[in-house]
């Protein structure tokens, strides 16, 4: 397959714009420029695709509204200069939106809030629920409260987080360049742009210039690294020009514009090998025949199919589902805790309201948060 059409097969996006395009280069927020992408966005959406937007802006529209000519390196600054940026931007943003019909909605992040599980498992429902009722969430990185220890360091690390997140098939950054050369432009003319590689190549790494201008944070370094972060979630990274006509509308179609870094496994195959992989299992869950043959045929775990919870985990932890043999059947990320798991023990889904006062969801585990091993 054409990988190029594998983006327009793409039916969850994450759209990141830096603020060098939001802000004009520091002169002030360019609505001209928000209104194009939202009438691509628009124009998306009608065709049935989801998009969350990554913006940035918000110091550098601070920095306009409040005169100053230079970013500063305070800390403390640097969050008065968000707190009265984020107040343009998201004004803007709600503006240029609701004149194509599309409501808005504002999400802030720290790092803290992808790292703790339930803050994590909290937001991935948040903006999902936002997505599949049409509306496009505006995320930024709550520059107001972040400190050295918890920020992202740019937004393009955010939107490949974001992605992860929410599990895009897609990660479009928009910057000032046209997209990946193989040298730094403004400084070797003989630099070409890069079409299309694998975000797992390393030799984009070096390729990569610095950051854009002043009013930017990250560079293309940044990039390359935020489409290797996004590939380890399946999601293929396209760098464009943001200021190219229709520039969204046509990557979706398939035309080639800027770099597109593909990710080398699907989104659903990459994320069974995470969870095959790379979790600890916090806990175990014994289940029946019934729950067992139910795995094998790639159904969820229903609280009706679980015999015995062993350990103290909590909502969102990986765990182990064995047999009454104590063979390992599969494992996946619960959406009750221990506790609540042993409440519901043996019982139907439609009891758990009753039990827990609340449901979540009707799985124990759902289907696309296991790893079933192959009957023997």
């Amino acid at each position: 397959m054409n990988m190029r059409t594998r983006i327009n097969k793409a039916r969850r996006l994450v759209v990141k714009i830096g603020s060098a395009l939001v802000t004009n280069n520091g002169a002030g927020l360019d609505h001209e420029a928000l209104d194009g992408w939202a009438r691509q966005i628009a124009i998306l959406r009608q065709e049935g695709r989801e998009i969350a937007l990554v913006s940035s802006g918000a110091i550098a529209e601070g920095m306009q509204r409040l005169g100053w000519k230079k970013r500063p390196s305070e800390m403390h600054r640097l969050q008065a200069a968000a707190a009265v940026g984020q107040m343009g931007l998201i004004e803007a943003y709600e503006k240029t939106f609701s004149r194509h019909h599309l409501a808005t909605a504002q999400i802030l992040l720290t790092h803290d809030d992808l790292s703790d599980r339930q803050r994590y498992l909290n937001a991935r429902s948040t903006l999902i629920e936002l997505l599949e009722l049409g509306a496009i969430p505006i995320i930024n990185e709550n520059d107001t409260v972040v400190t050295d220890e918890i920020k992202f360091g740019d937004n393009d690390t955010l939107g490949a987080l974001v992605a992860n997140l929410i599990e895009a098939d897609a990660l479009i950054i928009l910057t000032d360049q046209k997209g990946l050369y193989t040298a730094d432009p403004r400084r070797d003319s003989t630099a070409s742009l890069i079409e299309e590689g694998s975000a797992t190549d390393t030799r984009f790494e070096a390729m990569a210039g610095g950051a854009a201008s002043g009013i930017s944070k990250g560079g293309m370094l940044t990039k390359v690294l935020a489409a290797q972060r996004a590939a380890r979630g399946g999601a293929h990274t396209c760098i464009a020009g943001g200021h190219e006509p229709d520039v969204l509308l046509r990557l979706i179609r398939g035309e080639v514009v800027g770099t597109l870094l593909h990710a080398s496994s699907s989104r659903l195959a990459a994320r069974k090998q995470w969870l095959a992989n790379h979790l600890q299992l916090a806990g175990t869950l014994v289940i029946d025949a019934g729950a067992t043959k139910a795995l094998h045929e790639g159904r969820s775990l229903l609280p009706v199919g679980m015999l015995e919870v062993k350990g103290d985990f909590r909502r969102g932890e990986a765990v182990a589902c064995v047999n009454e043999a104590g063979e390992e059947i599969a494992r996946g990320l619960v959406n009750y805790g221990a506790s609540e798991c042993r409440r519901i023990l043996c019982k139907p889904s439609t009891d758990i309201e009753s039990i827990l006062g609340y449901v979540d969801t009707p799985e124990v585990i759902h289907r696309d948060n296991l790893v079933v091993r192959q009957a023997r």
